[in-house]
């Protein structure tokens, strides 16, 4: 495992990495559309959120995140806040999560993620649709939540390996 020196600059770097993740995941729009694979697109900030904010790590500060909801919001076209309010409602469902569990289990964990994404995106497919009259597939927003889905436990994991070397 990696250990770093408190006071090393690069140690500085590796505890900011995951808003600067963050911040490139949602310059970027990463859904891999670029690989020509048809109905095949997952959320990484929402994953990253969701792990982060439940892990209550102290870099990842909630305004940082509505930062990068207004980012990415510009950059996707979306109305001005749409993103923002997802982000911050996965952090609010993970620090509720965080605030009532005793014992963190990875697959109480994951389901739960399932629900605060399906929920999220009900909200803003209904939003989208009715209120901004947006023409918008649902089967996407299917796709979208089944990988984001499964995508979180391998990335948890990984993720859990960057938070112990972080902590140690």
């Amino acid at each position: 495992m990696i250990k770093f020196a408190k006071n090393n600059f690069l140690y500085k770097i590796y505890t900011w990495l995951p808003l600067i993740i963050l911040y490139i995941s949602v310059l970027n729009e990463f859904d891999l559309n670029y690989l020509d694979i048809d109905y095949f697109s997952f959320n990484f900030p929402f994953i990253l959120i969701f792990y982060f904010a439940l892990k209550e790590y102290n870099k990842f500060d909630y305004l940082l995140v509505f930062f990068a909801g207004l980012i990415n919001d510009t950059v996707v076209g979306l109305p001005l806040g749409m993103s923002s309010l997802s982000y911050i409602l996965v952090c609010i469902f993970a620090s509720y999560l965080r605030n009532i569990t005793i014992r963190p289990h990875l697959i109480k964990d994951w389901f739960y993620f399932l629900f605060v994404i399906s929920f999220i995106n009900s909200i803003n497919y209904s939003t989208l649709f009715l209120f901004f009259s947006y023409d918008l597939n649902i089967l996407f927003y299917i796709i979208n939540n089944l990988f984001t889905f499964l995508f979180y436990v391998p990335i948890s994991i990984f993720l859990n390996y960057y938070h112990k070397a972080i902590n140690d």
